[in-house]
C-alpha cells in the first residue's frame, strides 16, 4: 500500500532534516573523563552495559527489517540505512568505550542471527497486505523502542549530573539524546498515515500480533528482561510503570484501542515490564540466598 504523496514528502523531508542537522557524532568530541569510574560502574555500570548492547545490535535490527520487510517504501530504507543505522551504531560504540574505560567488559551483542519468526514474517510480507501489517507493527515497535531510550537517557543524565560527572553529560549522554526524539517522530508519523489506511482485518491482525508479541526493547529472553529490570530499578521507573507505559505507548493506544475507552495504557505494555521488575528482583534475591 502507497503513502498519499503528501505524507511521503513530509517523512522525506524529515529524514533529510534529520541526516542534515544530526550526523553521527565525532567520535573526537567525546570526553570519556570519569571522576570516580568505581562509582559509575557500581551504580550505573550495568546500564551502560544495556543501552551499549542494544545500540549496537541496531547491526541485526536492519538485517530484520530486510528481511521482514522485502518491499519498504523508498523513505523507510533511506531512514533505517542511512540515518538511523549510522547514527545508533555511535551511540554503541561510545557507550561501550566507555565502560570498557572504567573496568568492564564489552557489550555482548547479537549482531547477525535472524530468527526463524522474523524469517515466516518475512515470507509472508511478499502478499502486499501482510506487508503492510508488518510495517505498522515495525512502526509501532520503534515508537516504543525510542520513546523507552528518550526516558531512559534523561534518567541517566540526571543521575550522571548528581555524580558530577559532567564530561559524561555534556559530550556523551546529552548528544545521544539530542538524536533520539528525530527516530521517534519519523515511526510516529509513519505510524499515523498507515493506520489510516488499514482494512478492518489489518487493524486486528496488528493489535493481536502486537500483544502477544510486546517486549522491552533489547529483551528477547528471560536473563536480558531481568536485565532490563534491573535497568528500571536503577533509574527509579520502577517506582511508577503505569506512568513509564503511558509515556511509551500514547500514540498506540490512541491508533489501536481508542474504541477501548478505559484503557489508559495497552495492558501487555504494563504487564510486560512488570515481568521485568519481577524477573529482576527474583534474580537479585537468589543470588543473594546463593552467596
Amino acid at each position: 500500500m502507497s503513502r498519499p504523496r503528501s505524507t511521503e514528502l513530509r517523512l522525506a523531508e524529515h529524514v533529510d532534516r534529520l541526516g542534515a542537522e544530526h550526523p553521527p557524532i565525532d567520535l573526537a568530541s567525546v570526553d570519556y573523563t570519569v571522576r570516580r569510574p568505581d562509582v559509575l560502574d557500581r551504580r550505573y555500570g550495568h546500564v551502560l552495559d544495556y543501552m551499549a548492547r542494544v545500540e549496537l545490535e541496531v547491526d541485526r535490527n536492519v538485517l530484520e527489517l530486510m528481511t521482514m520487510l522485502p518491499d519498504p517504501p523508498e523513505v523507510d530504507r533511506r531512514f533505517y540505512a542511512e540515518v538511523w543505522r549510522p547514527q545508533e551504531i555511535r551511540h554503541g560504540l561510545i557507550l561501550d568505550e566507555l565502560q570498557v574505560r572504567i573496568g568492564r567488559d564489552n557489550a555482548a551483542a547479537e549482531l547477525d542471527h535472524v530468527s526463524a519468526k522474523i524469517r515466516i514474517l518475512g515470507a509472508l510480507s511478499h502478499l502486499g497486505p501482510i506487508q503492510d501489517v508488518v510495517r505498522m507493527l515495525y512502526y509501532l515497535t520503534g515508537m516504543s523502542t525510542e520513546r523507552s531510550a528518550v526516558l531512559a537517557y534523561n534518567l541517566l543524565h540526571t543521575g550522571l549530573e548528581d555524580l558530577g560527572e559532567t564530561a559524561l553529560t555534556t559530550t556523551i549522554v546529552g548528544p545521544i539524546r539530542r538524536q533520539e526524539p528525530g527516530h521517534y517522530a519519523f515511526y510516529k508519523m509513519s505510524a499515523r498515515g498507515l493506520a489510516e489506511q488499514l482494512s478492518g482485518w489489518q487493524r486486528w491482525v496488528v493489535r493481536t500480533l502486537r500483544r502477544i508479541s510486546f517486549a522491552p526493547v533489547g529483551a528477547n529472553n528471560e536473563h536480558q528482561k531481568a536485565d532490563f529490570g534491573d535497568l528500571m530499578r536503577t533509574l527509579g521507573i520502577d517506582r511508577d510503570l503505569g506512568a513509564f507505559a503511558r509515556q511509551i505507548s500514547r500514540v498506540e493506544r490512541e491508533l489501536l484501542w481508542v474504541r477501548d475507552q478505559g484503557m489508559k495504557v495497552p495492558d501487555y505494555v504494563v504487564a510486560a515490564f512488570r515481568e521485568a521488575v519481577e524477573l529482576a528482583h527474583n534474580r537479585a534475591a537468589t543470588a543473594g540466598w546463593s552467596g
